[in-house]
């Protein structure tokens, strides 16, 4: 729950009184929460008030893929991880279009995972996203040590011909 609530003020900081606290906050990001990499899908970066930090990336799957990873969101997290410490990745999410007229859709993996083959997760959940704005928290814990730059996010998205918006992705390292 705590940490429920440090995201939500970390992304919904709007008056000073806060401001110490998302600092504090803001200092255990561990990855660039405007620049996810998109594979294998087209992606747009748009407006959107409704989202926090009024900018998305509209993410247009072309097809349901052989592999729901053949279209992917991914953010490096350049650094390193101790054996134990706490992960959360947040992220921004809501379907714009389903197959089929479909109105909510789930992307099947959500996590964070090493990034070089065969690709082992650390942690992951499938999410659930519908045509309203969503913050999706998945959390984990660090099985071992991991050197800097041998991490990412990786968010599949080819389970489904679909078109997504993307917001921030934060990846948090809250310690042991």
């Amino acid at each position: 729950m705590r940490s429920s609530l440090l995201i939500a003020t970390l992304l919904a900081v709007s008056t000073p009184a806060f401001s110490a606290q998302s600092d504090d906050i803001a200092s255990k990001i561990i990855n660039d929460p405007s620049a996810p990499q998109i594979v294998g899908a087209k992606s747009s970066v748009r407006n959107d008030s409704n989202v926090q930090g009024g900018k998305a990336l509209r993410i247009v799957v072309p097809a349901k893929g052989a592999n729901p990873w053949d279209a992917f969101a991914s953010s490096a997290i350049p650094k390193a991880i101790k054996a134990g410490d706490n992960l959360m990745l947040a992220f921004w999410a809501r379907l714009e279009k389903g197959e089929g007229g479909a109105t909510t859709s789930t992307l099947p993996f959500a996590g964070v995972q090493v990034s070089s083959p065969p690709y082992p997760s650390v942690f992951t959940e499938a999410v659930q996203i519908g045509p309203e704005w969503k913050l999706h928290q998945v959390k984990g814990r660090a099985d071992k040590d991991y050197a800097a730059s041998t991490l990412g996010v990786s968010i599949h998205m080819a389970n489904a011909k679909q078109t997504v918006d993307l917001g921030p992705v934060f990846v948090l390292n809250l310690g042991q």
